[in-house]
């Protein structure tokens, strides 16, 4: 199969390295130095009605869009009406990641449940409705923030200022939720609209330093599979993800691609606390490297309504993720460090995040720069394997958390 991956970060090179596992053509736009040496990289403004226009000239079979903001964008839409199959959720149906407020609103429709929460369109009264809030209080720009948009503010104050820095922008609004208790998991669907597969469950580390603490990033480190009981997995099935799938397609916007459930595993079962329209980031750097079934064919067969459930198969064993982030991230990351990466052995992968190729230079060029992911029998085992290979890494200043694990016990030194 001819596949167009569209994206240029860590979770596209996961996308893209699943991709030719199978022995797919790949071709993608506008890629990364990583991405570089497994995909023919094209050049292309990177406007919807333009990348429908590349993949017609390409004479692709597939698209697989990355990218919450290129959904958003309209590129499947823009596909789909150029007869050219992609994989993703249309522009109306990305909504669901979009637009925090819609979102909330649809799940208070459909019964899906999810922190009680408001959503304000003024620094005004969003200012005092906090005031009479017993805090921790949950923070969230309603818009598209690449998984930066949350502020779990432990005082008042802290509150206000994540407001006022939300209404700064013209027509923001901010969605003021309770502050959830429990593990936070997630969970991905790829779906075809009604048929659906689940991923087995992964773990992110949110926060920019160790313990949880610190500013919020689009994440710092995963594992795979978080043990989450089978009986929270049914609850998940039958109160999250169905009722969302039926709930789009009843309001006329059906769900096709990967439908990210956040949840957080509270005292009174599953619930929501964010939904995007696509592989997470760094969760597919996790996930992908354990599925052992067809990423393309999968996403082929969900893009045209026909999507295979059972087909859709994941080894055993476990995977880890610990990213190496600039200095100065999430704030104002540094760019053009130069990096030296060792080899990669047997199991283990350097997804490139936020690369550039300076001549014979690799260097640095984003917040969250590289991935490092191991696969093996076990979570521990895996865990040692990624940091043992992002501690032979070259990144002068680079920041990574040593806890990626923590909350259930595990960490570089700790015992199964």
């Amino acid at each position: 199969m001819r596949v167009l991956v569209i994206g240029g970060g860590g979770r596209e090179h996961a996308i893209v390295a699943a991709c030719t596992r199978h022995g797919h053509e790949v071709l993608c736009t506008p890629a990364n130095p990583g991405i570089a040496r497994q995909a023919r990289v094209l050049h292309s403004p990177q406007d919807a009605a333009s990348l429908a226009r590349l993949a017609q000239q390409e004479a692709v079979d597939l698209v697989i869009v990355g990218p919450e903001a290129y959904l958003a964008a309209g590129v499947v839409d823009a596909c789909t009406a150029l007869g050219i199959p992609a994989f993703g959720p249309t522009q109306a149906a990305s909504r669901l990641e979009g637009d925090k407020a819609w979102s909330k609103a649809f799940m208070a429709r459909h019964g899906i449940p999810t922190a009680q929460h408001l959503t304000f369109d003024n620094l005004e009264d969003a200012l005092a409705h906090v005031r009479g809030l017993r805090t921790p209080i949950v923070v969230k720009d309603a818009g598209l923030k690449a998984g930066k948009g949350v502020t779990i503010a432990h005082s008042h104050e802290e509150a206000g200022a994540a407001l006022r820095d939300i209404f700064s922008e013209a027509g923001a609004k901010a969605v003021i939720e309770d502050f959830m208790t429990g593990q936070e998991v997630t969970i991905l669907a790829l779906t075809d609209g009604v048929r659906y597969a689940l991923t087995p469950p992964s773990q992110d580390h949110k926060t920019i330093y160790e313990g949880d603490t610190g500013p919020m990033t689009g994440g710092m480190g995963v594992i795979c599979p978080f043990p989450v009981p089978d009986d929270a997995l049914s609850l998940i099935r039958e109160t999250i993800i169905i009722p969302t799938l039926r709930g789009m397609e009843a309001e006329g916007v059906p769900f096709r691609g990967v439908l990210y459930a956040g949840l957080m595993l509270t005292p009174q079962g599953p619930k929501v606390v964010e939904f995007n329209a696509r592989f997470g980031d760094p969760e597919a750097e996790a996930v992908l490297p354990l599925l052992a079934s067809d990423l393309a064919q999968h996403a082929l067969e969900a893009a045209q309504g026909r999507l295979d459930p059972d087909a859709v198969q994941f080894q055993r064993g476990a995977s880890a993720v610990v990213i190496l982030a600039a200095p100065g991230y999430p704030a104002e990351p540094v760019r053009d460090i130069p990096i030296t990466l060792p080899p990669e052995p047997s199991g283990t992968a350097i997804f490139h995040a936020g690369t550039r190729q300076d001549g014979e230079v690799l260097r640095s060029n984003g917040g969250r720069v590289l991935a490092v992911t191991a696969t093996a029998t076990t979570l521990q085992e895996a865990l040692s394997g990624a940091y043992s290979l992002a501690d032979q890494i070259d990144f002068p200043g680079a920041q990574m958390r040593r806890d990626i694990g923590h909350r259930i016990g595990l960490a570089p030194g700790a015992e199964v």
